[in-house]
């Protein structure tokens, strides 16, 4: 099964998205994003796939904010994902090419900083969206 090109627009609980509150993630999914501000070579392999779907399964796709936030030239996990078959040619030139028509922090630097400021004192704006992660994603607690 191959991963899906970046939806039309981040989910509304893409970390990667300014208007979206601070401290739904777990710190670890927080974690994930500075590296790949970094020099190609020295990024993860792994794509980095929107949180609305778990990686396994049928309609995975490419998140979004990560596209829109990143210089899809500089990836390596794209150029990775090309050649060992997880994305097609297609989808990685759609996701190189992504345009988010939403406000994006400018690096997953900037986003992981805002999403762990409330980590411990989530908003009510932020308890709801877990409770709706948590609706979508049954296997996480």
């Amino acid at each position: 099964m191959t991963n899906q090109p970046p939806a039309p627009r981040p989910c509304r609980t893409c970390p990667y998205r300014t208007d979206v509150p601070s401290g739904i993630w777990s710190q670890e999914e927080y974690d994930k994003l500075p590296p790949y501000d970094g020099p190609t070579w020295l990024q993860p392999l792994s794509l980095f796939l929107c949180h609305q779907h778990d990686a396994d399964t049928e309609g995975a796709r490419v998140c979004g904010g990560w596209a829109g936030c990143h210089d899809g030239d500089h990836l390596m996990a794209l150029r990775v994902a090309t050649a060992t078959g997880a994305i097609t040619p297609e989808t990685a030139e759609a996701t190189r090419r992504y345009t988010s028509p939403v406000p994006l922090f400018a690096s997953g630097t900037e986003a992981a900083a805002h999403g762990t400021r409330d980590l411990h004192a989530p908003t009510p704006e932020a308890l709801h969206a877990m409770a709706k992660i948590k609706r979508t994603r049954t296997h996480l607690s």
